[in-house]
């Protein structure tokens, strides 16, 4: 490969000899058209007459009045498919198209990534396998409906902790034995390169509206930028097009869990440490030996233990910062959002309005702070009400 797309020490290639020529026909596509004029005009159409794009930001006029600053959400919630996934889906499923793939397989956790890639393969006769953990079919019923709807076969994984981490894993043993006439259609900024950088890529479409359009509406930059973190995507995207204005600051969310205390969280980057994971060197949590810990939240989207290279070194060089919001937290600022400003967000992403709370305290009333709503809540609904009873 040209580049082993490395973020500092973080990313790079760690994949069975197997998945090598596989990973390197990827890049090769992804170098070739990502550029393209034909492929992007082609993109962009889908985007807005397909997906809906430009998404709007709105301010949050309640919350703002309680939090003491300007609190301004970027809607990917209105995205069609109801999350940011369909960015980076109709994007692979093209270049998918383009390398002459038959079929897409996914993984998914909140099911989200699932439904934009079975939307995908219905709107490009592709025919989709979507493995997701059997925990997590469990608690995103309505997804898994969606994406039977759609066309797509979902395939229960009942191995280790039963959600994303092992979707993955089958989903990437899979694609080894049918990479031939197969595009694996990966969700988030993190696995093997160049998975990292084309996703992201794809994504960046969310802080580019976002960026310009507070300069449209306020004249000027956010004050802070904040978005949930799992694997990482959404943050990426809306990070990307403001990691060059030192004056804006990021923050990205993990998931608390139950507790940092109780070793029950996802918090990769604040509790984990440098390993291999999916085939990318980055933060993930990890026993002594070098074994990997389960992960645990409320949200099947965030329940990962590892993290996208790229917010590895973020971190590292102090760009960005990672804080934590635990369960509980992310269920009340669900609930505040959907009582105080009619808007139902997904559980992901109600842990970036949780931190939030605490972020605005030193913030003043004109600062904006922007949240990137990666996600409506409709599919976390029962789950929500099931946690309160």
């Amino acid at each position: 490969m040209k580049t082993l797309g490395k973020f500092g020490p973080y990313g790079g290639l760690y994949v069975s000899e197997l998945l090598i020529p596989v990973l390197t026909e990827v890049e090769a596509a992804f170098v070739k058209f990502k550029d393209d004029a034909a492929f992007q005009t082609e993109l962009s159409t889908l985007l807005k007459e397909f997906a809906g794009r430009p998404t709007p930001i709105t301010e949050m006029k309640h919350l703002s009045k309680e939090f003491g600053c300007t609190i301004v959400l970027k809607r990917e919630d209105l995205l069609h498919g109801g999350a940011h996934k369909t960015n980076n889906v109709l994007g692979q499923a093209l270049l998918a198209k383009r390398m002459g793939k038959k079929h897409l397989i996914a993984e998914t956790g909140a099911g989200q990534h699932g439904v934009a890639t079975a939307m995908a393969g219905a709107l490009m006769e592709l025919p989709v396998k979507i493995f997701m953990g059997a925990k997590d079919i469990e608690r995103q019923h309505s997804n898994v409906q969606r994406m039977k709807l759609f066309g797509a076969e979902v395939i229960a994984v009942e191995s280790g902790s039963r959600s994303l981490k092992d979707a993955i894993n089958d989903a990437m043993r899979y694609w080894t034995a049918h990479s031939r006439d197969t595009y694996y259609v990966f969700g988030t900024v993190a696995g093997p390169h160049p998975f990292p950088s084309l996703v992201a890529h794809f994504q960046r479409v969310i802080g580019d509206e976002a960026r310009a359009q507070c300069l449209a509406k306020y004249g000027k930059l956010p004050h802070t930028v904040c978005a949930c973190v799992g694997g990482g995507s959404n943050a990426i995207g809306i990070f990307k097009a403001f990691v060059d204005d030192p004056a804006v600051r990021l923050i990205g969310v993990e998931p608390a869990g139950e507790g940092l205390e109780t070793g029950k969280h996802g918090a990769a980057l604040g509790m984990g440490r440098p390993g291999s994971l999916h085939g990318s060197y980055s933060y993930c949590l990890q026993d002594s030996d070098g074994q990997i810990l389960e992960a645990h939240s409320i949200s099947a989207g965030l329940d990962y233990p590892g993290v996208g290279p790229e917010h590895s070194y973020l971190k590292d060089i102090k760009r960005a910062e990672y804080v934590s919001a635990t369960d509980r937290e992310a269920v009340d600022a669900f609930l505040l959002l959907t009582k105080r400003e009619g808007i139902i967000p997904a559980l992901e992403s109600a842990h970036a309005i949780a931190a939030a709370q605490k972020i605005a305290s030193s913030l003043k009333t004109n600062d904006i702070l922007l949240i990137n709503l990666s996600g409506r809540g409709d599919k976390d609904i029962d789950h929500v009400l099931r946690y309160l009873s």
